[in-house]
């Protein structure tokens, strides 16, 4: 499976270059700037690469970089927030500063740095690479009644090796440190209320015994404009787990059991002039698919969800000479 996704993420740009460009006949500026006002576009499902904890359907255009910062603190309520902890805000739970460049109008890059969720002594160190690529967007036609993406990524952990078996950290080798996500994005703007799906597939190259290696999960997301500059946002995640995946965590024997919960994100998306912030509350314990969709150990219930935030603000780096 990692052969053949190693395969799909290095010749896909290859492949997409080759593609021949079907979006609307606008200025590389005009795109870009349509990304920070949610009146300027009727045909931006959305207005941001990412909701709380899923990527959209949405690509950035040739030559456009989305430098974006996202950071989790850790539980307002439960066994693990309150006042002692000024409800998770002394907690630095997890980071990720990324870039996602617009190599076509179609195909994007990404590169990016996350702290991971991990223990607070050992966070997993996460270097992320990942494409996506738009196949369809949503126009006033029949021809094009959605917008449909690939999303697809590399994670590498950084994390010092562990000699104790049964461990996260516990890796023999490089594969052991790596994880892949292929995701494919199914969205529709319905008048001002955008949704979308998002079937996913999670492969780890090492997991604990007892855990499932391969994970498939279903997400679906949603965004409704209060105003022109403030929309709600919410996200949601389910994770197909074996019942031997649930048992083995779940077993009394175990030095902390654990029982996984779905990833549910909640927040809200603020417009700016330059840029687009997110004001979040998720229960997901990590900012990658890699992570929360295996790893989500807390309940909404029991107090066991966080704020986070994001900030993310587009550059022009490069445009093609014709249009210079």
């Amino acid at each position: 499976m990692q052969k053949i996704f190693f395969i799909l993420l290095f010749l896909l740009p290859l492949i997409c270059f080759g593609q021949n460009d079907t979006t609307v006949s606008i200025t590389k500026e005009k795109k870009a700037a349509k990304w920070h006002s949610d009146e300027s576009s009727d045909m931006n499902v959305f207005h941001s690469q990412k909701l709380i904890n899923a990527n959209t359907v949405e690509v950035l255009p040739k030559g456009i970089m989305e430098f974006r910062v996202a950071h989790a603190f850790g539980d307002i309520a439960g066994h693990d927030g309150g006042i002692k902890p000024f409800f998770g805000l002394e907690s630095a739970y997890d980071v990720r500063i990324g870039v996602q460049v617009g190599l076509t109008d179609k195909l994007n890059v990404i590169l990016a740095r996350a702290k991971g969720g991990g223990t607070p002594n050992a966070p997993a160190q996460l270097y992320e690479l990942g494409l996506k690529y738009q196949f369809m967007k949503q126009e006033n036609d029949s021809r094009h009644p959605f917008s449909l993406t690939l999303f697809a990524n590399s994670v590498v952990s950084s994390m010092v090796a562990d000699t104790t078996p049964g461990l996260e950290s516990s890796f023999s080798k490089f594969s052991d440190r790596t994880s892949e996500v292929i995701q494919l994005m199914i969205a529709r703007k319905f008048g001002k209320i955008s949704l979308q799906l998002s079937p996913t597939y999670l492969t780890r190259g090492y997991v604990i015994n007892g855990d499932d290696k391969n994970l498939f999960a279903l997400g679906g997301a949603v965004r409704i404009p209060l105003t022109s500059r403030f929309i709600f946002i919410a996200d949601y995640f389910h994770t197909f787990r074996s019942q031997k995946s649930k048992d083995t965590f779940a077993d009394p024997s175990q030095v902390v059991p654990l029982k996984f919960y779905d990833a549910l994100g909640v927040g809200f998306e603020i417009l700016t002039a330059g840029h687009v912030f997110h004001l979040n509350f998720t229960n997901a314990t990590d900012l990658l698919e890699n992570r929360f969709i295996p790893h989500t150990f807390k309940s909404w219930s029991k107090g066991g969800f966080r704020w986070s935030f994001t900030i993310s603000r587009n550059f022009t780096i490069f445009r093609d000479k014709k249009n210079k």
